[in-house]
């Protein structure tokens, strides 16, 4: 990875981000296949930690605020502020290593409790700037301000575990505070900015705008609230609760999934194929993925408690790790090397969100040659993570190790692929 030398340039910024986020997503990834060939307890453990920490904090501190300020100007993006996210991310991510090679539980709260303070600078600034309706006008601006709530949840979810693990035996932690939960509440963050982002460069497109934004607004409503709904179901145990809205959930997202295919066919007919949308449909079939190896989890999770070790029986575990690695590697990744294809060559034309704002974002900002690598480099991403699920069911190892490591440098050839773009 090569830092940039920083001159307090926003496009500096953004070359930065994206190397440091595509690194943090390989290396977590490599770590991962290591883990699985070796059998090294603490890489296995140590790389979810660097993919929810690093990634899931760059992804809203950085990228989710590029897509709010190019709706609302106002919003305005301090390029040395974001060099210090960057910066109090990577300092967490070292505390983090340390914390789970040590077993140091204390420093996993600390790290915590340092990155929800870091993500509370955002938030305050979003809504002393921004009023509630104003926010609420902008159906995409919805899913993007409530991604950063989410982020602070999921540190706050890290600060609690680690202190759990230091007094397991204190009452004032809830009994949901598990490493499982954690890691579901860190998943949710960039899963909601998608949706605005698909909402924003694709469906508001079209020639029904109207109906599409009121569409796109009750999906908010469903997409979020059933989200939080069913962490409630989960913690109650309640078995019906958890089947009818994932259910419900899965039909939403077969309606995106085909509605997206649709709108992807019409563009490459009329314009050109653009890698970004087709990295996203991609997202979305995985998603639709997730959702049925989530369904597949409660069945067999029935009559087992909340927090239990492992949290399926163990020759049920290939579900769990299924579901997780498919709405990991798949949706949230592969949905975000396709935002990026969009966001930093937009950034860099212009060495601000102008591009972005307007209709000029989807055009062939990329050399020919750029895309036709990208869509090479989404065929691999998506064998090696089909791979990656063959593998948890058959519960090859070495299948897993190789095709993680083969993800991973997939995941990192789009630092390669836009070279060009970050000079």
């Amino acid at each position: 990875m090569k830092l940039p030398r920083f001159d307090g340039e926003l496009s500096t910024v953004a070359r930065l981000f994206l190397s440091v986020s595509v690194t943090v997503i390989a290396l977590a990834s490599l770590l991962g296949a290591a883990g699985a060939v070796t059998g090294n307890p603490f890489l296995l453990k140590l790389h979810p930690y660097l993919f929810f920490i690093g990634f899931g904090n760059l992804a809203i501190l950085i990228l989710n605020r590029y897509l709010t300020a190019a709706i609302y100007a106002e919003l305005k993006i301090d390029p040395v502020k974001q060099v210090r996210y960057i910066a109090v991310v990577l300092l967490s991510l070292l505390m983090i290593t340390v914390a789970v090679a040590m077993e140091w539980p204390l420093l996993k709260a600390l790290t915590g409790l340092m990155l929800m303070i870091l993500v509370t600078g955002p938030i305050r600034e979003i809504f002393t700037t921004l009023s509630i309706p104003k926010i609420w006008k902008e159906v995409s601006v919805r899913y993007y301000i409530f991604d950063v709530l989410f982020l602070l949840n999921a540190n706050l979810g890290l600060f609690t575990l680690g202190l759990k693990e230091a007094f397991p035996d204190e009452r004032l932690i809830p009994f949901f505070v598990t490493q499982s939960s954690y890691f579901l509440g860190s998943s949710f963050p960039l899963s909601i900015s998608v949706m605005g982002f698909l909402y924003t460069f694709a469906w508001s497109r079209s020639s029904k705008r109207e109906l599409v934004k009121r569409l796109f607004s009750l999906w908010f409503y469903v997409f979020v609230g059933g989200v939080l709904l069913f962490l409630i179901v989960i913690l109650a145990e309640n078995y019906l609760g958890m089947m009818l809205i994932s259910h419900f959930l899965l039909f939403g997202v077969m309606f995106l999934l085909g509605s997206f295919g649709v709108y992807l066919y019409h563009f490459f007919h009329k314009n050109f194929p653009h890698p970004a949308l087709a990295f996203l449909l991609s997202g979305l079939a995985l998603l639709f993925a997730t959702s049925g190896y989530g369904i597949m989890n409660i069945y067999f999770l029935k009559g087992i408690h909340f927090g239990t070790i492992p949290p399926l029986h163990p020759d049920r575990m290939w579900i769990y790790h299924s579901h997780t690695h498919a709405a990991l590697l798949g949706w949230i990744t592969c949905s975000f090397i396709g935002m990026l294809y969009i966001v930093i060559p937009s950034i860099m034309r212009s060495n601000s969100l102008e591009t972005l704002r307007s209709e000029l974002a989807l055009s062939a900002l990329l050399p020919g040659p750029v895309m036709n690598k990208a869509f090479r480099q989404l065929i691999v991403l998506l064998l090696s993570a089909t791979a990656i699920l063959l593998a948890f069911f058959l519960e090859n190892d070495l299948l897993l190790g190789v095709a993680g490591a083969v993800y991973g440098c997939a995941v990192y050839f789009l630092s390669v692929n836009l070279r060009l773009e970050m000079k």
